[in-house]
This record gives structure tokens, C-alpha cells and sequence, in this order.
């Protein structure tokens, strides 16, 4: 596989100069030797050289390998300057750089990682432009040879400790929230994004196992001292899927990460010829309850558009009135920017769908579905009440998507988090989601690993609490444990 790449010497130059002692490597910026199997040594202290120019960012490929044109202009941060680490023999050509976003990354050494992902470099760059009230975005990139070999975004924010109270653990965390806000209210630092079903850490699928390790072990200390750097002392990973948790175990051990179940993604194997085929998979008494439901919804007229041009607007009133309406809080998490749609329709184009619902001149109610060929994302739903309820919008929506899928020959559909006893009724399956979390100070630390999985995303949810009582395998089973 092939990277972007940059002429010969010309990143040395734009990152400023890195110091390198046996197999060590040092980070300029914090002055401090990460993750080295070598003897304790300190590098001198000494200045970062941040970035100035722009010629040494660029390349053959538009934007260069970790910068990106903009108007003409080539976006430089000063976190660009020198930000090496040792991580042993393996890791002797492996560099981390801290970004301004993922918009600082070409488009192709970004997508030469995430292949087909239509929550790829386009998307990544809406969210940026639109980001959440409480959020700040940037990302990291590892390079081999002067090529990006990992990448991820970042995210940053102040976090409710007692986000995952949820159903009537909720008053708890509200009354922890009002009477010791210090403590519950932390910085934290992660990988990910509160805008994604999954966590973007991608790796370079030619990299051999030992480079893998090494390439995600530099991620991790990089992280970590820029987070120092900033005084933040909580390091998270949101959503690593099961299968990458299994392949970045060792350096998460490493590291002192703890790891807790996230809430599941929902999703819905269409491999049928038809829309009766898909029906009867399901039960009985469901499909005679959605055929019955799609009747009350005869008259709602669905439109399928790919741009939001003239009712962004309406777009966000209906979204912020589900949020509301939902017996779930997850806070800051849930919240949008009111341009976040309108920068998604945009950027990626035919990618990007909108299912609106009409009643007459209303619109009562939309769909985002994020668009792939073998699968498609239904990112985000808003509904106007009670009119929704009156005319079944939810089975309604539902249908739409499956009928786009199966006529599309669209294999999967991924329905996100939460509301999970409706879509496991109508299909689904729970593929099982993990946070990675640390704190910085080694005490601290500790504690948080005695007490963190209990307070596990998917123990708190009411739909899941439910599930577990009953003793529905539907999360797959805890294969990757680690001691604390």
C-alpha cells in the first residue's frame, strides 16, 4: 500500500530537529524519554522549531502528507515541531506528530488507511469545520520513512465522570454534578470522536505485527505527552471495535490503559432478495406490527435528497427536539453544531443522503444516512412530536432505509447507539464496542482502574440493563481481559 509521501529530507526539515540515543527517541517539546527499554536519559533541553513555511509540507500530492492547502494557504501548527519517541528497535523510523485535524493529513496517505470509509477524510473535515459546542478537534499521525503509517483523531473536552448514570442512576450523577462539580468535571483527551460510530485509529495494514505495535506504542506516548503538555490529566479511547482492541493490546497494557464496554452499534445484515424476504426473517407478531404501523403511515411522503439547502434549519430543530424528547442524557456528546449538517452535504456530496418525511407542507420528520457501497450509516434521526408517534415516523424510517438498502444491493445497515430493544426486534444485531481510558498520575490512576468498569457504558443503559437480566448473548462474549 501506498502512502503520500514527501521529497527526501524535506520532513526533517519542516519538523524540526530529533534527537536519537541508541534506540531511543526524544520528544523536543516535553523534554522527557517515553516508552524506552534503554537506561534513563534525559534529552538537553532545547527549543521546538515549529513551522514557518510551508514548502517543506508540500509534495506531488495536493496538500502534502501532513498539510493541506486552504484558500492557497498550507494550515502549520506549532505542535509539528519535533515529537519523536523510542519504543525499541522497531520503532527506530517512527515519528508522531500532534495536527490541527485531520484536514492536515492528505486526503490519500488518510484514506490509504480507512479504504471506503464514508466516515473518511471528507466527513472528518465537516466535523472539524462544525465541531460540537464543547468540543476541540485535532488528530496525530505516526510516520515511517516519510510516510503516514497511523493516524487518528483527537478530541478534547471537559467530561462529566457521571455521563454514564443513565434511567434512574441519572439523579445521582445530576446531584453529583450540582454538589462536587470539581470533581466530577475533568479534562480529558481522546482518541476518536463524539461524531463517529467507531474510533478511526487506523494502522497500515503492510506493516508487520512488531511494526504495528511499535506504530501504535508511538501514537500512545505522543498522546500522552501532549496531553502533559496541555495539563490534562485524562487519556480516553472512545469505541475501539472488539477486533482492534484484541490487536492493540499490548500497548495498551503498556501504557495503563483500563478498558470498560461501550455502548454497542447497532446493526442490521440485509442479505435478502426482497422486502417480503426481510420481513419474514422477523417474528410474527413484528411483522404484522410493522405492516400494520406502515398503514397508519400511508400518507407521509418521503423525499430523498443530498443536499440540505434551505432547510438546515428545520434539520436541526427536529434533531435537538428528539434529543430532548429522549429518556437518555448523554450530555455533551449528543449536542451539534447547528452547521454540522449542512458541512456534512456538502463535503460529501452523493455520499451523504437525507430521508425527509413530509405530512402535506410539514416536515415531521429526517434521516442522515452516510452512504457506502456495501453498507450505509443511518448517522442521525429527528422527529416533530406527537406528530411522529401519530403516524408511526420511527417503523416508518426504518422500512425507508431497508428499502434503499435492498435497492442500492446494499448489504449492511448501522444503526449507531442506544434505542436497542426496537432494532434487535427488527433484526439487529450488538457489536460490542470498548473505551480505553487512563489517568495520568499513577495513583489516581490506580483508582480509576478499581472503579472505572463500574461505572461501564452498557451496564448503565436501560435498554441493555434489560437485556442483561434476561440473559440475551447479544453483546458476544469478554474475550479481551487484562489485569488492572
Amino acid at each position: 500500500m501506498q502512502g503520500a509521501t514527501l521529497p527526501r529530507g524535506c520532513l526533517g526539515a519542516a519538523l524540526g530537529p530529533t534527537w536519537r540515543v541508541g534506540p531511543a527517541l526524544f520528544d523536543l517539546a516535553a523534554n522527557e524519554l517515553c516508552c524506552s527499554a534503554a537506561p534513563s536519559l534525559r534529552a538537553p533541553k532545547r527549543q521546538s522549531t515549529a513551522v514557518t513555511t510551508d514548502e517543506c509540507l508540500s509534495s506531488n500530492v495536493v496538500g502534502g502528507m501532513l498539510g493541506m492547502r486552504n484558500g492557497g494557504e498550507m494550515i502549520a501548527n506549532a505542535d509539528l515541531a519535533a515529537s519523536t519517541y523510542a519504543v525499541g528497535r522497531d520503532a527506530s523510523h517512527f515519528e508522531a506528530h500532534v495536527l490541527p485535524g485531520v484536514r492536515a493529513i492528505a486526503r490519500s496517505a488518510w484514506t490509504a488507511l480507512f479504504p471506503d470509509d464514508c466516515e473518511g477524510w471528507d466527513y472528518y473535515t465537516a466535523c472539524e469545520t462544525a465541531p460540537p459546542p464543547a468540543f476541540a478537534f485535532s488528530a496525530i499521525a505516526v510516520t515511517m520513512r516519510d510516510r503516514v503509517v497511523a493516524a487518528a483523531p483527537i478530541f478534547r473536552l471537559t467530561y462529566r465522570l457521571d455521563t454514564p448514570l443513565q434511567g434512574s442512576w441519572r439523579p445521582l450523577g445530576t446531584w453529583l454534578n450540582r454538589h462536587l462539580p470539581r470533581l466530577v468535571n475533568l479534562p480529558v483527551m481522546g482518541l476518536g470522536s463524539p461524531l463517529a460510530d467507531r474510533c478511526h485509529l487506523g494502522v497500515a495494514a503492510d506493516l508487520s505485527p512488531l511494526e504495528r505495535t511499535a506504530a501504535v506504542r508511538t501514537l500512545l506516548a505522543r498522546l500522552d505527552a501532549h496531553a502533559a503538555s496541555q495539563n490534562v490529566p485524562i487519556l480516553a479511547i472512545k469505541d475501539l471495535p472488539d477486533q482492534q482492541l484484541a490487536a492493540m493490546a499490548t500497548p495498551l497494557q503498556e501504557a495503563r490503559f483500563t478498558r470498560v464496554a461501550s455502548l454497542p452499534v447497532a446493526i442490521l445484515d440485509l442479505p435478502f432478495a426482497s422486502e417480503d424476504a426481510y420481513l419474514a426473517s422477523l417474528t410474527a407478531a413484528t411483522r404484522k406490527d410493522i405492516r400494520r404501523k406502515l398503514k397508519r403511515a400511508a400518507n407521509v411522503r418521503v423525499e430523498i435528497r443530498t443536499s440540505s439547502a434551505g432547510i438546515e434549519q428545520a434539520i436541526v430543530a427536529l434533531y435537538d427536539e428528539t434529543r430532548l424528547q429522549s429518556g437518555l442524557d448523554y450530555g455533551d456528546f449528543e449536542k451539534l453544531s447547528p452547521h454540522y449538517f449542512g458541512e456534512v452535504m456538502t463535503r460529501l456530496g452523493e455520499r451523504a443522503v437525507l430521508m425527509l418525511y413530509w405530512v402535506g407542507q410539514k416536515l415531521i420528520g429526517f434521516n442522515l444516512l452516510l452512504v457506502e457501497r456495501d453498507r450505509i450509516i443511518d448517522k442521525f434521526i429527528g422527529m416533530h412530536y406527537p406528530i411522529a408517534r401519530e403516524h408511526n415516523l420511527y417503523v416508518l424510517s426504518w422500512m425507508t432505509n431497508v428499502r434503499f438498502c435492498l435497492e442500492h444491493g446494499i448489504a449492511q445497515m448501522q444503526t449507531g447507539q442506544t434505542a436497542y430493544a426496537a432494532k434487535l426486534r427488527f433484526g439487529s444485531r450488538l457489536d460490542k464496542l470498548w473505551v480505553c481510558f487512563k489517568h495520568r498520575g499513577k495513583v489516581l490512576n490506580g483508582i480509576f482502574r478499581t472503579f472505572g468498569p463500574l461505572m461501564a457504558f452498557d451496564k448503565m443503559d436501560p435498554d441493555l440493563a434489560v437485556l442483561h437480566k434476561k440473559g440475551r448473548p447479544s453483546l458476544g462474549d469478554d474475550r479481551h481481559r487484562w489485569k488492572p
